[in-house]
């Protein structure tokens, strides 16, 4: 199994894209602007969409996604999320007035995107590979995902503040190799990281002291995403300098994880 990062940043710019991960060919974690890199042939392979959350940066190609698509495929694409944050999309994007509602073209019966709620803990499985949904703690309904290619796993926290329940989940994997995890703000910033339910690199190295490595087991590579532009060489400047984070690395924009 093989798990590209199509986008990393907390903005855009230059090179910089926002959240999304290719796992294999056929399913996309988070469809930020990254998504848009992806050529038609591509874009057609795509079968399962899930969502962390519904913050724009989180799901801003999934209309262009299916737009691209839709008349070329001979089943729909498959959106996996929260049930709020279902209603969300339903609500705010394929409402007729920001987006087309493609669960309902060509027909109800027969549409080009489909929704399935999940809920944390539940597990789906595509072609070998199991997702499963980590409880998140973020501003607005989220959750975290594990893809499991079946001999390891990859931890993809989503946007959090981190918490108790996610540490109990994680500690729980006999296979974990990576986890990638947020770290939105410097911490000058940490008021604004709290009142949005983001990391700083003070709370990062707090939150990493709850994760547990189990005997025979390799400590998890551990990644960080989501960096603020502007802030990231500040932000990754003070994880180097918290002995509890000085192993982290930035995430990169086409960075691939064999699993």
């Amino acid at each position: 199994m093989q798990i590209k990062v199509l986008g990393c940043s907390g903005g855009v710019g230059g090179m910089m894209r926002t959240t999304s991960l290719l796992v294999d060919d056929d399913v996309l974690i988070d469809a930020g602007t990254g998504v848009g890199d992806l050529s038609l042939d591509a874009l057609l392979k795509i079968d399962h969409i899930f969502v962390t959350h519904a913050h724009l940066d989180h799901i801003a190609f999934i209309p262009l996604l299916v737009d691209t698509v839709m008349g070329l495929r001979a089943q729909p694409v498959t959106l996996h999320a929260a049930q709020a944050v279902i209603d969300v999309l339903k609500l705010h994007i394929f409402n007729w007035h920001i987006w087309p509602d493609f669960n309902q073209i060509p027909n109800r019966h027969k549409p080009f995107l489909v929704y399935q709620a999940l809920s944390v803990g539940d597990e789906v499985t595509v072609n070998h590979k199991t997702i499963t949904a980590l409880p998140a703690n973020h501003g607005v309904p989220a959750v975290g995902y594990q893809i499991n290619s079946g001999t390891q796993s990859l931890v993809f926290t989503g946007d959090t503040a981190g918490g108790s329940d996610f540490w109990q989940a994680v500690n729980t994997i006999n296979n974990l190799s990576y986890l990638i995890i947020e770290t939105a703000f410097s911490n000058a910033e940490a008021v604004l990281a709290l009142r949005s339910k983001h990391l700083c690199p003070n709370t990062l190295g707090d939150e990493l002291l709850h994760l547990k490595v189990n005997p025979g087991q390799s400590k998890p590579a551990v990644f960080i995403t989501h960096l603020k532009p502007g802030e990231d060489v500040t932000i990754m400047r003070e994880i180097a300098a918290n002995p509890a984070t000085q192993h982290c690395k930035a995430l990169q924009n086409q960075q691939v994880f064999v699993l």
